[in-house]
């Protein structure tokens, strides 16, 4: 039995016979010297393409869309102006269907899953990794929003949430079980599949871990009241969290080891039950930060809240669920739950 076989036979005994046999995923693009060659499973098969120089990615199986890659890596903004109106959703973990479906019912894209909000911001707070089955195809729609998004004059902007810490440094304890056997077949590693030397790999190391959109800091854990001791620099920290998915051995640095433990940015939860933060912490948080308001996902709730007096939003709405979700949205001024009926109802303040 040769290895492929082996994998599908192992797959076979985890999902059934028909999920092993029709597995299909892809593409991983990686680097291979001046080249770049991109990696399908198509039905269990391997398919391997070279890169022409246009940096066209078209599609010979799966979900994914024609792509057209980066010919210049981008690093993410630390801070963006405001706008007349954005929209911020986390925790995707592998649902790219649910989350297109959100955003078609909202027309930030349109039904051909195509950037339709021209000016607008669309912040994806985090965890598009774990979990679900489909977190490839997530990756990839937010890549191609964002180059769709620039080109109208909005932006869409990615943050790292802990899962995708998590995964580039070779935590795979959440791993939809597709993807280990993704991973066996292309002969690496999941985590390494996402590789500096792989596109995606690349462009998440790029990605910031807090971002300042006009009066709004965005993140996906949370900012410790600790924050509110110190000048806030956005930029030091997300360069901090680059620095370590470059170098892994900086975590043995006691501010790197804080920020990426349980009270920092990607893990925090204390704005919620049992032991939240009081209100007096969060309007510190809130000066130092010369900020209206924070945005953090991460923690699971049943619908889209406004607590602290509207100081603290938290939007990770249950999307990972595969079956419900919701998103922030700001317009004229106001605050909004973007449902996936297509409905927005005002966000109240608890």
């Amino acid at each position: 039995m040769d290895f492929r076989h082996f994998t599908l036979l192992v797959l076979g005994l985890l999902c059934g016979p028909t999920t092993a046999t029709a597995l299909t995923d892809g593409p991983y693009v990686f680097q291979h010297g001046a080249r770049q060659e991109a990696h399908w499973i198509c039905d269990g098969e391997v398919q391997t393409r070279p890169i022409a120089d246009d940096g066209k990615v078209k599609p010979i199986c799966g979900l994914v869309p024609t792509l057209q890659l980066e010919a210049e890596k981008i690093i993410a903004a630390d801070h963006l102006p405001s706008v007349r109106r954005w929209a911020a959703v986390s925790d995707i973990h592998g649902q790219s269907e649910l989350l297109l479906r959100l955003l078609r019912a909202q027309k930030i894209v349109d039904a051909h899953n195509n950037w339709s909000w021209r000016r607008g911001v669309l912040v994806v707070v985090g965890d598009v990794m774990d979990r679900g089955p489909q977190q490839l195809d997530a990756l990839w729609a937010v890549y191609r929003l964002s180059q769709q998004a620039r080109l109208a004059g909005g932006r869409v902007e990615m943050l790292l949430g802990n899962h995708e810490i998590m995964v580039l440094k070779g935590d795979l304890r959440y791993l939809h079980q597709k993807y280990l056997a993704v991973a066996q077949l292309l002969g690496r590693s999941y985590d390494q599949l996402f590789a500096a030397d792989t596109e995606l790999g690349a462009w998440l190391r790029g990605r910031a871990t807090v971002l300042k959109l006009g009066d709004t800091v965005i993140t996906h854990g949370g900012l410790h009241p600790k924050f509110a001791d110190q000048a806030l620099d956005i930029a030091s920290i997300n360069s901090s969290f680059r620095d370590f998915l470059r170098q892994p051995s900086l975590q043995e640095d006691p501010r790197i080891a804080w920020l990426l433990g349980n009270d920092g940015p990607t893990w925090y939860r204390g704005y919620f039950p049992p032991m939240p933060a009081e209100s007096s912490q969060i309007q510190a948080l809130l000066k130092q930060a010369k900020a209206t308001r924070i945005v953090v996902g991460h923690t699971t709730q049943p619908h889209i809240r406004s607590l602290y007096q509207g100081g603290v939003i938290a939007i990770d709405a249950g999307l990972k669920n595969g079956q419900s979700g919701e998103l922030l949205i700001f317009d004229k001024g106001r605050l909004w739950r973007g449902l996936l009926d297509g409905r927005r109802e005002a966000l109240l303040q608890e």
